[in-house]
C-alpha cells in the first residue's frame, strides 16, 4: 500500500508545478487510502478552486472542517474556499459562508493579545 504522506508530497510537487490536475489525482489517491487525511481535503479545495469547480472545492474544504472541527487554519482556508467561490459563482451565499467560518476561526484561536 502506497504511504499517503509520500503521495501527498508527490502531489505538492505537481501543485507546485502547475500540474493541478494531476496533483487532484494524487490527492485523491491519498483519500482512497485514508479518507481522513486532511491536508488532502485541503489541498483538494484549493486546487479545485483554481480549475473553477467551487463545488468540489466547497466540498473539500467543509470535509477538512470536520475533520479538525477545532484548527482555526481550516476554517481560515475554508473562508478563503468559499470567497474565491463567490468571485467565480457571484452566489451571495459563499459571501455568508466565508464570514461565518471566520467567525469560527477567530473564535478558535481565542482573545488576541
Amino acid at each position: 500500500m502506497a504511504d499517503p504522506h509520500a503521495l501527498y508530497d508527490e502531489a505538492e510537487k505537481l501543485k507546485d508545478d502547475g500540474k493541478h490536475q494531476e496533483a487532484i489525482v494524487k490527492y485523491l489517491e491519498i483519500l482512497e487510502i485514508d479518507e481522513s487525511f486532511g491536508l488532502a481535503h485541503l489541498a483538494l479545495a484549493v486546487a479545485y478552486g483554481k480549475l473553477g469547480d467551487h463545488e468540489k472545492a466547497v466540498q473539500h474544504g467543509e470535509r477538512a472542517c470536520q475533520l479538525e472541527p477545532n484548527d482555526p487554519f481550516s476554517f481560515t482556508a475554508m473562508s478563503v474556499t468559499y470567497q474565491r467561490a463567490f468571485a467565480g459563482t457571484r452566489n451571495q451565499e459563499y459571501i455568508h459562508l466565508a464570514e461565518h467560518a471566520m467567525a469560527k476561526a477567530h473564535a478558535l484561536q481565542g482573545p488576541q493579545w
